[in-house]
């Protein structure tokens, strides 16, 4: 493989949207036919449903092929980089963030940790992470792994910095994601700062940092370059 690929964000989703919308939208146009006049006027929920899905996994798609990674940019903009950091990045997938962060060091080193799953992120896994860590030319300060942030294997206080984008929210219980908070203060260095980035369930994150004694605070949702609107904390400890 020769090119770089940070792949689509939720495949399967906009797949199921993009087959569904045009399920539907075909039904829509068959009862404007007027065959069963009967059901006729339930073209309109039909064809509106239809067209929602199709303008949802457009903008998905675009924020895959183009959002992202400004929004990456947005993301590595909040820390003042001195070049000789140990940063983190929760959830890498195929390493977006892990690699932008490890092009701004020096002397640092860029950790990623995934479990690699394909629904979340097309192509997910370590082989792909890596042919693109070769490609960017950051081979030396960058390291990939295998790991879950529920628990990991870092030591207390190793991180300077810890990114993650579009990853916590994927812990479906509540318990699980006030633990990978937990984790992430544990294993942040004090005075070190966690950016995380999300769609949904942003205030939790930031009372649960609240709650470990971090000092959090939200930088703001964008609506114009994200789909879903993705909302940054960003929290000291």
């Amino acid at each position: 493989m020769n090119k770089v690929n940070y792949g689509i964000d939720a495949p399967k989703v906009i797949r199921n949207q993009i087959v569904i919308g045009i399920f539907l939208l075909i039904i829509g146009i068959l009862l404007s036919l007027n065959f069963y006049p009967s059901v006729t006027p339930l073209k309109y929920s039909f064809l509106s449903t239809a067209i929602c899905l199709l303008i949802v996994s457009i903008l998905m798609l675009l924020y895959s092929k183009f959002g992202k990674y400004k929004h990456r940019d947005r993301i590595l903009k909040l820390h003042q980089w001195k070049g000789d950091e140990k940063v983190l990045d929760v959830g890498t997938g195929l390493g977006l963030l892990m690699i932008g962060a490890a092009k701004k060091l020096n002397a640092g080193k860029s950790y990623g940790i995934d479990i690699f799953n394909n629904y979340d992120l097309s192509d997910n896994s370590i082989e792909k992470t890596k042919n693109n860590i070769l490609l960017e030319n950051v081979v030396e300060r960058t390291e990939i792994l295998s790991e879950n942030i529920l628990k990991t294997n870092f030591s207390d206080n190793y991180f300077d910095v810890i990114v993650s984008n579009l990853c916590i929210h994927n812990l479906y219980k509540t318990d699980e994601r006030k633990q990978a908070c937990t984790e992430i203060n544990r294993i942040l260095k004090p005075g070190g700062e966690a950016i995380i980035s999300d769609y949904k369930h942003t205030g939790e994150y930031r009372k649960n940092f609240q709650t470990l004694g971090m000092k959090v605070e939200k930088v703001g949702t964008y609506f114009f370059d994200t789909f879903p609107p993705l909302t940054i904390i960003k929290a000291i400890k």
